[in-house]
């Protein structure tokens, strides 16, 4: 029993005996609250057994060969237990409806890789469950996964199959970065040339952006209103919320490339800017006009109506890599600065996000962007993904701002995950499985009250040199497994982790992997088809520095 993924607050033997065995005759009750788990675990306990799970009622007759799900506000928020004892079956009581699943999730790992296939592959569960109590709850409330699909557009099946896997390893947000330089993905019906012309490009780099390679074929696509509302749809059922990004007032290229009058008119010709074939940082950036306002004002009324408040507290405007040159060499952009009585081009993009952070509080939104919207003056209760390092995530909790740490040199999924030449791509510093696991959210600087503002952490996973669903699999899994951990588990200083304890319960999760069909890295290094030789990345030498 103790091969769990993340690892549970307490785990302990409630009897001794052969355990618990679902067959065709066991049952399913669900008490009030509990419905989004009894589908789920109809749905992918009923599908991988081929066993019917039939409904019964809390407390009855059939009770040594049930399971039931309990709702106990007691435990509180996410928080689980789950018994499993003689003559009582299996129970999961959760502090509420997202901890029922959470504690569902905990009972199918243990049933075995089995549990987590598509159809049976044997008569039944061959894995008894032991009896057992498990007492667990999350460290942080924020516990997520960052996808780039801009760079790389991911199939909307792909995105549904990621939020499968987000939820397998107890991770409850999902950032969708659906804009950027090389790609709009999001149906916006006002301005309908974000996906007639924003969505696609004429080739890719391939590689760095320093690599003479190229990718000649057209690469795009975006997501229907319709498909939108699915996601978010599959992802409340799971207990996820999703984090929708556009990205102002720094990558543009794309928006601009279809509605030129966004761009700085007075400073290049923006109608001869297609969407962006290769990475980095763009220096075409959006004008800070009224007319740029009142756009995405409506495309922000869009993705509200289609990212509610219950699923989608946070809108996130990026906000990082806005290079100012166009704003210093702009008339128009200076006028701004001088009817608004700024200091700097740094002030104006704190004016340019403040009057979203305004504009989406009024709407019972919270604002929250990568740290640069420090650079000027945080706008007040906006949150801010730390991403350049602790720095920003420190002197904005210091501020009293909600922080989700991620910082680049720690949990950027895209960075190499070994030093040796057949990694794919090789892309910045060196991030092993147990470099992720010893990641440390909360800098140890913090005051007690400031540390309370990191509300959590997630990986981040940017697509540059991720052309398809394999190769994200690959740069994503294992180490996800570990960050879930880091952001579910009560673990100790990142010196006294037990991390030889994690790779041998990872052992039996890789048989989970595999179930599922994730292509991740193996631990002795890349498959045939798995590596990418010759092909120009950015490897940085040695430890991250601590910033």
């Amino acid at each position: 029993m103790d091969n769990l993924v993340p690892a549970p607050v307490s785990i302990g033997a409630t009897a001794q005996g052969d355990g618990f065995l679902p067959d065709r005759f066991t049952t399913l009750g669900a008490g009030p609250g509990t419905e989004t788990a009894e589908r789920w675990l109809r749905s992918a306990l009923g599908a991988a057994f081929g066993l019917p799970l039939c409904p019964a009622h809390p407390g009855g007759e059939d009770a040594a060969n049930s399971v039931e799900l309990l709702v106990d506000p007691t435990l509180g928020p996410e928080a689980y237990r789950l018994v499993v004892a003689p003559g009582t079956g299996v129970r999961i009581t959760g502090g509420d409806s997202a901890g029922v699943f959470w504690g569902a999730q905990t009972f199918r790992q243990l049933l075995g890789p089995e549990a987590f296939r598509r159809a049976p592959v044997g008569p039944g569960p061959r894995q008894a469950v032991p009896f057992l109590e498990i007492q667990d709850a999350p460290r942080f409330a924020w516990r997520g996964m960052m996808l780039d699909v801009a760079r790389h557009f991911m199939r909307k099946d792909d995105v549904l199959r990621y939020l499968d896997l987000l939820a397998a390893h107890k991770l409850n947000v999902f950032h969708f970065h659906l804009t950027d330089d090389q790609g709009w993905r999001i149906e916006i019906k006002r301005h309908p040339r974000l996906t007639e012309t924003a969505s696609w490009r004429a080739r890719s780099k391939y590689g760095h952006r320093a690599s003479e390679l190229w990718d000649e074929t057209p690469h795009g696509g975006f997501y229907t209103q319709d498909d939108i509302r699915e996601i978010v749809a599959y992802a409340a059922e799971r207990h996820i919320r999703v984090v929708p990004e556009i990205d102002i007032p720094g990558h543009s290229q794309a928006a601009i490339s279809a509605y030129p009058e966004l761009g700085n008119t007075d400073v290049i010709d923006t109608t001869a800017l297609s969407v962006w074939d290769t990475w980095g940082i763009n220096p075409n950036v959006l004008a800070p006009t009224d007319t740029t306002l009142r756009f995405f004002e409506e495309v922000f009324e869009e993705v509200l109506d289609l990212f509610p408040a219950a699923t989608s507290p946070f809108i996130h405007i990026g906000g990082d890599e806005c290079p100012k040159d166009q704003w210093k060499a702009s008339p128009a952009a200076q006028a701004r600065i001088a009817e608004l009585g700024l200091r700097d081009e740094d002030e104006l993009q704190s004016w340019f996000i403040r009057h979203f952070d305004t504009w989406l509080t009024a709407r019972g939104r919270r604002l929250i962007g990568w740290d640069e919207i420090l650079e000027g003056g945080l706008a007040e209760g906006a949150a801010i993904s730390s991403w350049r390092g602790y720095a920003g995530g420190v002197a904005a909790a210091e501020a009293g701002h909600d922080v989700v740490m991620c910082p680049e040199q720690q949990v950027y999924l895209d960075h190499r995950q070994d030093g040796g030449a057949d990694e794919p791509m090789p892309i910045g510093y060196v991030r092993t499985l147990e470099d992720v696991y010893r990641f440390e959210p909360v800098p140890p600087e913090l005051s007690e009250e400031a540390a309370r503002h990191v509300i959590g952490t997630q990986a981040n996973v940017w697509t540059e040199v991720m052309q398809n669903r394999a190769r994200v699999d690959y740069q994503v899994f294992p180490r996800l497994a570990a960050l879930a951990e880091v952001a579910w588990s009560p673990l100790p200083a990142p010196g006294e982790r037990d991390f030889a304890g994690f790779e041998r319960r990872m052992g039996a999760h890789y048989a989970r992997l595999d179930a599922l069909g994730v292509d991740y890295r193996r631990p002795g290094g890349p498959l045939p088809w798995q590596r990418r030789p010759g092909i120009l990345g950015r490897p940085i030498e040695g430890p991250p520095p601590h910033v």
